[in-house]
């Protein structure tokens, strides 16, 4: 039989259970949500001392530097970007590096490589004691689709994940690809950008089937996808509804932790403001819980990435 005081003792004991949790709730929800955008471009201008690749183009007519960055990350209310560097610049990530060394912790980068010169393992094994180095982007254009194929890129994977970088990748067409490197490279951390979505999924009207072809990768867990860029392949004005089917897919599959917000702003600068890529997130998808959107909206990446 339980005593009297055995029961004062138990109510008294549920009530504090009760009050550190209510208090830890409070507590959470005061704590603000820190914002991550997974993918922004930046770059300089084309000149003699920093001269762009033969060919390129940049997504905007002034360049995306760090002056006109920060002011629009303050605006809309973002705590941090991982810079991609865009290809125009080669191999180059010094720029990103700057900006992480002139506002420490709100900026890292994302490195890229000659995948065609198997002479790069030694510079690859040592990226990750490079300032600000969270891993390596990878974008295969038409030009390259044959080096996932005829060997050219064999020898990356393996290099990759024993040096624990992540690799965010695009393709055109190709991601089905991705299937048997992440099943012989379990500990290489794949990151699929932009829901696996480029140019040619507009053009030719086939969004629902590369969507389709990332979902099929997200029996590998070390693959994460990144819910970004969706105002580009959207047909309407903001809030891009058309796109919520697609993102509601992609997060019931990978879940919160393998799913990563990010704007490519550059290349949907003219779909909206930099404050509207965050409410889309935060206040149009209901599916998502507000633990969730913690997880999407900065969380995930940092943790995948390991960025303190």
């Amino acid at each position: 039989m339980i005593t009297r005081r055995q029961f004062q003792t138990g109510i008294l004991g549920a009530g504090t259970a009760f009050a550190v949790a209510d208090r830890a709730k409070s507590e959470s929800a005061r704590r603000p949500r820190e914002i991550v955008d997974a993918q922004v471009h930046m770059w300089l201008a084309n000149t003699p001392d920093r001269p762009w690749t033969p060919g390129s183009q940049a997504q905007l007519p002034e360049p995306m530097t760090i002056e006109r960055l920060v002011p629009m990350m303050d605006a809309a209310g973002v705590d941090r970007v991982l810079i991609v560097p865009p290809t125009l610049e080669g191999i180059r990530y010094d720029y990103g590096q700057e900006a992480a060394r002139r506002y420490p912790g709100r900026f890292a980068t994302m490195a890229r490589v000659n995948l065609d010169s198997a002479t790069e393992a030694d510079r690859i094994r040592s990226l990750r004691q490079k300032p600000a180095v969270m891993g390596i982007r990878m974008y295969f254009q038409p030009a390259q689709a044959k080096w996932l194929t005829d060997g050219t890129a064999d020898w990356f994977w393996p290099v990759a994940e024993s040096a624990g970088l992540p690799v965010m990748f695009l393709t055109v067409g190709q991601t089905p690809l991705f299937a048997s490197i992440a099943e012989r490279h379990p500990q290489l951390r794949l990151i699929v950008d932009h829901m696996g979505l480029t140019d040619a999924a507009l053009k030719d009207n086939s969004i629902a089937d590369r969507v389709r072809e990332v979902l099929a990768l997200s029996k590998f867990q070390n693959v994460s996808v990144k819910l970004s860029s969706a105002p580009l392949f959207s047909s309407q004005s903001y809030p891009w509804r058309d796109m919520n089917d697609h993102i509601h897919a992609l997060f019931d599959t990978y879940g919160p932790h393998r799913c990563h917000w990010g704007t490519d702003l550059t290349n949907t600068f003219n779909k909206g403001p930099y404050r509207e890529r965050i409410t889309h997130f935060t206040g149009e998808l209901s599916f998502m819980s507000e633990d969730d959107k913690d997880l999407v909206m900065g969380k995930s990446l940092m943790e995948i990435l390991r960025w303190s």
